[in-house]
């Protein structure tokens, strides 16, 4: 039953795009609830497995809570309650599989889901660019397969399937390294995302693939350190990621300009010039949490009037936040995404198995894409970062010492575990 309700709501989450094309919204919106109930259902009935303590985390239930709230100020109170019910929805389906499920039950469900979807991906690519040669349109799919791309498969956009692209290729190398999946299934699904990623021609793909390779050699280093030297070598590669996080910016033009993304850098920072001008107007509580801009409410339909252009997002997690809920929201944010790496990157510095990379690699993954899109506040992306931080407090949490006052065990972090 956990393994049967995880794959479902790991499709429901990667496929929402397809599955609101071919059936319609209101069916997608029938099953999400559906899942979110059978997911209060199951949580309930393991609640004697379950610690009040650490259902999930604290920063997770502040910024729900802040966006509930929003509903006092918003433009539009029945919007931000429906948008605010998708948010909880999905945080629900993500809490659900992550009590339910170890780490390595979980990255299997992952890559098993994300095979299936990158494959039929590619298939119906075939189907459009080589076999038919015509646009599938209620998949916004153009056929461009034959002429090298760029291609979205059943994503809805091509910065969307890199983004999942990478997310695959992570959880592809983490599973073969683990040794749960053998290297004939393990082999080709990375070569498959790797081909998927090269052909979405998406700006972010480069970014988020040297990103991840970068994080990835410094684990390496990490996890091979020495105990008594690791601490040291932790704080010396903080600094030379702070070195070159400067340097970055520093060069950030030229930089731009070698990646060929300098149209799109420009339709960014205007975009985000024009959200930093409507949230100091507001600029502690926000307008009102409305998620994607899909309804024509003030401010998005002014922001995209002024600019002529018919933007969903903010194109940034991080902007979007800050409109939506201003600089407490922001903090909160920031608060969620970073305690969770900060613990995950310690748990998968201290153990052992490999396994323990995945959940730090993917929330780099979703910290940095976030720079660039909004994919972490909605669907796929909000769900994988509940998992995520999730996973990350399960292992380190000031809940464990709690715990720990009230049971008389201490909890230790075994490093052959």
């Amino acid at each position: 039953m956990a393994r049967a309700y995880t794959l479902t709501v790991l499709g429901a989450a990667f496929g929402s795009f397809a599955i609101g094309r071919m059936t319609s919204p209101q069916t997608y919106a029938t099953i999400v609830l559906l899942l979110t109930v059978l997911g209060i259902a199951i949580l309930f009935v393991r609640r004697e497995e379950l610690s009040l303590l650490r259902i999930a985390p604290t920063s997770l239930l502040v910024f729900l809570a802040l966006a509930l709230a929003s509903i006092v100020w918003t433009t539009d109170r029945s919007d931000t309650f429906v948008s605010w019910l998708w948010l909880v929805g999905f945080a629900v389906m993500a809490i659900t599989v992550g009590h339910i499920r170890d780490t390595l039950q979980t990255v299997r469900a992952i890559g098993d889901t994300l095979r299936v979807m990158l494959g039929l991906s590619l298939g119906v690519e075939i189907l459009s660019g080589v076999l038919l040669d015509v646009p599938i349109r209620f998949l916004d799919i153009a056929g461009n397969l034959a002429v090298g791309g760029p291609i979205q498969g059943v994503f809805g956009t091509r910065n969307m399937l890199g983004f999942v692209a990478v997310i695959a290729l992570i959880t592809f190398v983490i599973e073969w390294r683990s040794q749960s999946v053998a290297a004939p299934i393990a082999v080709p699904s990375i070569a498959l995302a790797g081909f998927l990623a090269l052909l979405s021609a998406s700006p972010t793909v480069l970014v988020l693939a040297v990103t991840v390779g970068v994080v990835t050699a410094t684990l390496m280093i990490v996890r091979h350190t020495p105990a008594e030297r690791r601490t040291f070598v932790q704080w010396a590669l903080g600094a030379l990621v702070v070195g070159a996080l400067v340097l970055a910016f520093a060069f950030r033009h030229p930089i731009i300009r070698w990646m060929g993304a300098g149209s799109d850098f420009s339709t960014r920072a205007d975009l985000w010039n024009k959200i930093l001008d409507f949230s100091a107007v507001k600029p502690f509580q926000g307008w009102g949490w409305f998620g994607p801009w899909d309804r024509g409410e003030y401010p998005f339909v002014y922001i995209n009037y002024w600019l002529g252009d018919h933007h969903q997002t903010a194109l940034n997690a991080f902007f979007d936040v800050l409109l939506q809920l201003g600089f407490i929201g922001l903090v909160l944010f920031l608060l969620l995404g970073g305690v969770a790496i900060v613990r995950s990157w310690l748990v998968a510095s201290a153990r052992r198995s490999v396994v323990y990379a995945w959940t730090p690699l993917v929330l780099v993954t979703l910290a940095v894409d976030s720079m660039f899109e909004s994919f972490t506040l909605d669907g796929a992306g909000w769900f994988m970062l509940v998992l995520c931080a999730l996973r990350a407090g399960q292992s380190r949490s000031w809940r464990e010492s709690i715990e720990a006052a009230n049971t008389g065990v201490i909890p230790t972090l075994r490093a052959q575990e």
